[in-house]
């Protein structure tokens, strides 16, 4: 099964995020920050992290690019779910890191077009 951790703050987003991701098929895992989706990686590596950009401890932005030099962190397909809409934020997350880009609020459809997008599903 195709394994994702869900990086965001906010309780309700994971919660959502997590309902969203497990119907469309996938084994979910969960942090609050990137350096508990860090640590979380330590442990196991996901297929895809679905990641916020503003976070408390550790940010998205840093949070990917210590992914990104991890052993076996290359290979998560990250996607940026974020409020952050400006097209400079969008190539900077995309020049950090990351996979694609999905503005929040978003349902189960448009998450299921960016994980099929990246080659998750």
């Amino acid at each position: 099964m195709t394994t994702c951790l869900i990086v965001d703050d906010s309780a309700i987003v994971r919660k959502v995020a997590t309902q969203m991701a497990k119907d469309i098929g996938l084994d979910c895992r969960v942090a609050f920050d990137g350096a508990e989706a860090l640590a979380a990686c330590d442990i196991t590596m996901p297929d895809v992290m679905l990641l916020d950009w503003n976070m408390p401890v550790m940010d998205g932005l840093a949070c990917v690019r210590a992914l990104r030099a991890r052993a076996g962190g290359p290979a998560v397909k990250v996607i940026f779910c974020t409020t952050q809409n400006e097209i400079d934020q969008v190539a900077e997350a995309l020049a950090a890191g990351a996979d694609e880009y999905l503005m929040k609020p978003f349902d189960r459809e448009t998450l299921k077009g960016k994980l099929r997008q990246i080659g998750v599903l």
